[in-house]
């Protein structure tokens, strides 16, 4: 048995006592000789285009599975709560609200752009750890902003336990099941508005954004254009329950890492956005080889690039936004000068979407338990629908 495999084997059963514990499990980290390692023992499963869809239906299935959204949950009505909303400069922004599962209340804030022709493109922006609402960071307003001025409808969401969405913490042991399946609703919410082009949906986030980014990317087919920011790592699956704590990546029947993940979505545009100081300092000699083999033989390695900024850290910072705006705009026919982040911070307080005078519906769940017991009757729902 080779190094990789014996390690894996290790993962598995690590993540078999922790599901049957019903304990998070945090993933340890790999070295990076380690992490080569295990890139080529995935390599040697696959040698043509066959062998690889053929791999790729497995990886899914495993983070579905392991994600416990296997069956997917049954969607309910979305019921969407839109106010406040501010015209600004080339775009406005409002607060919204909708329900992943009954109950259970994804939140965010909605940028529009202002004199645009339908059908817009329309991105998801997923945000990393932080401070308590890291939504309504300036860089989150800037990119959202910037995105929006350049023609693109933005939904700018929150993670579980973050900003408006506690109803229960984030340290939940199923954070990495709410946040995955809020990413497709919010996608669901999307393709819900009429104006919006069905075929230019995107998802870019870093950190634990980048996490979000790269698995909704996975899954979910009606996404078409990816840019995960500084969390494509093959030695380290992210320090959070939200994003390894529960058996995504090793079980008994798949066997992946996040560089892997993110390969999942070739054919489709994908631009892995890395830096020098932070766990994806390797990505254009570890990491994205992997990846561009894997778009060369879908036939798409002009659909992938890495942004890679040697002498930066670990953030979405100006460069590397910059970089996500040429992507996007070279992909959707868009205008990147038109990218201003100029007059684009507004008063936090006016991003809120649940205050006083808009509190969160009286019938809104309170607590993890109540949480995780509407996803699983949302799952049992889902497991007997015909459809």
């Amino acid at each position: 048995m080779t190094t990789a495999r014996f390690i894996a084997s290790l993962l598995c059963l690590a993540n078999f006592v922790a599901a049957a514990q019903s304990l998070p499990m945090k993933e340890p980290r790999l070295t990076e000789d380690q992490a080569r390692a295990q890139l080529a023992s995935f390599a040697a499963t696959w040698h043509d285009r066959a062998e690889w869809e053929a791999r790729a239906v497995a990886i899914r299935k495993g983070i579905l599975a392991g994600a416990n959204l296997d069956p997917l949950s049954a969607r309910c009505p979305l019921k969407p709560i839109r106010w406040g909303r501010q015209d600004r400069r080339g775009y406005s922004v409002e607060n919204v609200a909708f329900e992943s599962v009954p109950g259970f209340f994804v939140t965010g804030n909605l940028y529009w752009p202002a004199n645009a022709t339908p059908p817009l493109p329309a991105m998801l922006c997923a945000h990393g750890h932080g401070k308590v609402a890291p939504r309504v960071s300036d860089a989150v307003q800037l990119r959202c902003a910037a995105l929006a001025r350049m023609g693109v409808v933005v939904f700018a969401y929150d993670m579980a336990g973050y900003g408006d969405s506690t109803q229960t913490i984030h340290k939940d042991p199923n954070a990495l099941t709410f946040q995955l399946w809020d990413s497709v609703r919010s996608l669901d919410f999307l393709t819900s508005l009429p104006e919006v082009d069905t075929h230019r949906l995107g998802c870019t986030g870093e950190s634990g954004g980048g996490t979000q980014t790269f698995l909704l990317a996975a899954v979910d087919d009606r996404l078409t254009l990816s840019v995960p920011v500084v969390q494509v790592s093959a030695h380290f699956f992210g320090g959070c329950v939200c994003e390894s704590g529960l058996p995504i990546h090793h079980s008994a029947t798949h066997d992946t890492d996040n560089a892997e993940i993110a390969a999942l979505f070739a054919p489709r545009p994908q631009c892995v956005i890395s830096d020098g100081k932070d766990w994806t300092k390797n990505v254009p000699k570890v990491e994205f080889p992997y990846i561009l083999s894997v778009y060369k033989v879908m036939g798409a390695a002009s659909q992938v690039e890495n942004a890679h900024f040697a002498d930066e850290g670990h953030d979405y910072g100006p460069s590397k936004r910059q970089a996500m705006y040429r992507f996007v705009a070279e992909h959707w026919n868009l205008n990147a000068a038109s990218a201003d982040e100029t007059d684009a911070i507004v008063d936090t307080n006016s991003l809120r979407v649940f205050t006083d005078s808009h509190p969160r519906p009286a019938y809104a769940l309170q607590g993890g338990e109540a949480v995780a017991a509407a996803f699983a009757q949302a799952r049992k729902l889902a497991g007997h629908d015909p459809k």
